[in-house]
């Protein structure tokens, strides 16, 4: 007995000796908390501004350092400045599992994936329950942009959403989360996948929480009744049929900037939802041809009294969505579709109570403005012909009494206002001017009625190109033959007649004051009053302006040899921009002092052959010395 005991003594001797000598290690080189705050612990001070190495706000209080810092555990201390990164995975291992790519990047292959300490916190991690923490509905918007909203990062990565967090709070979803709407999408909501914030896929994933076909769920994971109504429509059906040219929520309400629909800037508001929404889709040619759909909706509707009192701003008149609807779209030909010819009374019954069946059958989507009615087109027919019969007569009139009334002009004593040489040096300008607006003008505004009756046929366009280089060809020849002209010496002293001098700034204000009641007689004019030279002066000036502009247009090939593409640019505004200022001078300036001027109407006729009443040179012209010398002559 004695044996066995001292034995078993020796026994629990060595078995204790053994595990004092195995552990002994750890228990001498263990760093407990109170060896770290000798260094790390934090002021009162600190604590009040909210030190963010407060442990004790964390989830994490109760844990001990070396929890955390493995890489510590046995050192001696102190430590080395560099850390290794905490692997937040030996707890979390399900998180550690799932994120293992974020976007399009996998996290061990990036160094611009966030971490955990930079969605989280380091030692202040709290709940996402707490106001104070960074993934709470509150600060998860700022905590996705210290990423998100870093230009650099994002051109670095090709992220084409630069400023979503910033778009994001001012939407209909960031206003409701940032005023205290927890149940409001955030960041999360639409791009985390598989109900876990951790697995965030890129658009091009098909798991991907926003992937293309998989946006109407994520939208639903809120929206259910909408979502449903989604499906049920044709949109819906294309979309699960696998077609990408299928609209889904974010091409009708965006994505990060969704704004309610009662917001005027919305796609989706009543004035919008036509032409922002609706018609990019069901005016493309090649979707229209894709699916069969019919064309012109967009043009049929706004022409029609809906779109009319639309754009008046009537915001309560019947849009797209008031007859189609707007998630269930379908078919006319679906038996349960709003626009089903036995719906139609229940559809259009909604805005015009008691309409009748034949009312709801009238066709809206028809030519602009005007009924497929057999009896309207009949009545629309007889209007063309009598608008066409009664206007052209009016036109035809007024050419015989325009006609008539030239002839007793030139039936007056007429004098030589411009010799053959001038009149056929404004022939030249005035054709080459004309058409250079015609057909640059063209150019601008193609669509318009004007441009498709002149050039709206195959190769129309390549004509008017050729046919606006030669006219500038003509009018630089003209330029060239009046700068020869100006060294004869008739030229000569037409040019010396033409310039501005004292007398003519006195007539400007004399005219003013007459004009105004200010003085009873108008001032005397010699051979050009300042009018013509303001008109001559600005012809100089803006046919050099053209002819350099258009050249180096036209000869860009080899402009851009010498010059930047941005000075090309700039000469494209000058050239646009002379070319209206010269419009308008024409029409309004000019046009008056030939034509409209009361003394002068209906027209001074000097353009025709240079010749012009003698008493009309008389009135416009009485200080002209070429008037003393008929009056002397006579």
């Amino acid at each position: 007995m004695t044996d066995i005991l001292k034995k078993t003594k020796m026994s629990l001797i060595n078995y204790f000796a053994v595990s004092i000598i195995l552990f002994l290690p750890y228990v001498l080189s263990a760093n407990e908390n109170t060896d770290c705050l000798e260094c790390h612990e934090e002021t009162e001070s600190e604590r009040a501004v909210g030190y963010d190495e407060n442990l004790a706000l964390s989830i994490h209080q109760d844990f001990n350092c070396i929890d955390c810092h493995a890489d510590l555990d046995g050192i001696e201390l102190p430590h080395d400045e560099q850390l290794e990164i905490v692997d937040c995975g030996i707890c979390h291992e399900d998180a550690a599992k799932t994120y293992v790519a974020h976007g399009r990047e996998l996290v061990e292959e990036c160094v611009d994936i966030p971490c955990c300490v930079e969605c989280h916190g380091k030692h202040d991690i709290l709940p996402s329950t707490d106001k104070r923490s960074l993934t709470n509905p509150l600060n998860l918007p700022k905590t996705c942009g210290n990423c998100h909203e870093d230009i650099d990062l994002t051109e670095r990565h090709e992220i084409l959403y630069g400023k979503a967090v910033e778009v994001y709070q001012s939407s209909v979803h960031g206003r409701a989360s940032m005023g205290g709407i927890y149940f409001a999408a955030t960041c999360n909501d639409c791009h985390s996948t598989g109900g876990t914030a951790h697995r965030i896929l890129g658009p091009g994933d098909p798991e991907s929480a926003i992937n293309h076909f998989n946006i109407p769920k994520t939208c639903g994971k809120c929206h259910k009744a909408i979502e449903q109504d989604f499906w049920e429509g044709i949109h819906g059906k294309l979309v699960k049929r696998g077609e990408t040219d299928a609209p889904i929520c974010t091409d009708c309400h965006g994505e990060h900037g969704i704004i309610s629909p009662s917001d005027p800037k919305s796609r989706v508001s009543p004035a919008r939802v036509a032409e922002a929404t609706c018609s990019p889709c069901h005016e493309s040619a090649r979707l229209n041809e894709k699916y069969g759909t019919p064309t012109r909706r967009l043009e049929s509707w706004v022409d029609s009294y809906h779109g009319l009192k639309s754009k008046a701003g009537d915001m309560t008149v019947a849009n797209c969505a008031s007859c189609h609807g707007a998630h269930r779209i379908l078919p006319h030909t679906d038996s349960t579709s709003a626009i089903y010819s036995d719906n139609l009374i229940s559809t259009c019954g909604e805005c015009h109570k008691g309409i009748s069946a034949e009312m709801a059958l009238t066709p809206i989507h028809s030519d602009p403005g005007i009924s497929q009615t057999p009896i309207a087109n009949i009545v629309r027919q007889i209007y063309i012909i009598l608008i066409i019969v009664t206007i052209g007569l009016m036109v035809i009139h007024w050419l015989i009494d325009l006609r008539r009334e030239i002839k007793k002009v030139r039936q007056k004593p007429q004098m030589t206002r411009m010799n053959l040489n001038e009149v056929w040096q404004h022939y030249l300008l005035m054709i080459s001017f004309i058409v250079l607006v015609l057909t640059g003008f063209s150019l601008r505004f193609s669509e318009a009625y004007w441009v498709q009756l002149l050039f709206g046929w195959e190769g129309g366009f390549e004509l008017r190109g050729i046919i606006h280089r030669i006219a500038a060809v003509i009018m630089m020849i003209s330029t060239v033959w009046h700068l020869l002209y100006l060294f004869t010496p008739r030229g000569r002293q037409f040019f010396k007649d033409m310039i501005p001098n004292r007398t003519d700034w006195n007539n400007v204000i004399h005219l003013v004051r007459y004009n105004i009641g200010l003085k009873d007689d108008k001032p005397r004019f010699g051979r050009f009053m300042y009018v013509e030279k303001i008109e001559y002066w600005a012809l100089i000036w803006g046919t050099i302006v053209m002819i350099v502009t258009g050249l180096m247009l036209w000869l860009d090939n080899l402009a851009i040899l010498w010059v930047p593409k941005g000075f090309l640019d700039v000469m494209l505004v000058i050239h646009y921009y002379e070319a209206w200022l010269a419009t308008l001078a024409i029409l309004i300036w000019h046009m008056y002092s030939t034509i409209f001027n009361p003394g002068i109407y209906p027209m001074n006729p000097a353009w025709i052959d240079g010749k012009m009443p003698v008493e009309m040179y008389k009135h416009e012209h009485p200080d002209d010395p070429a008037i003393k010398d008929m009056e002397k002559g006579e």
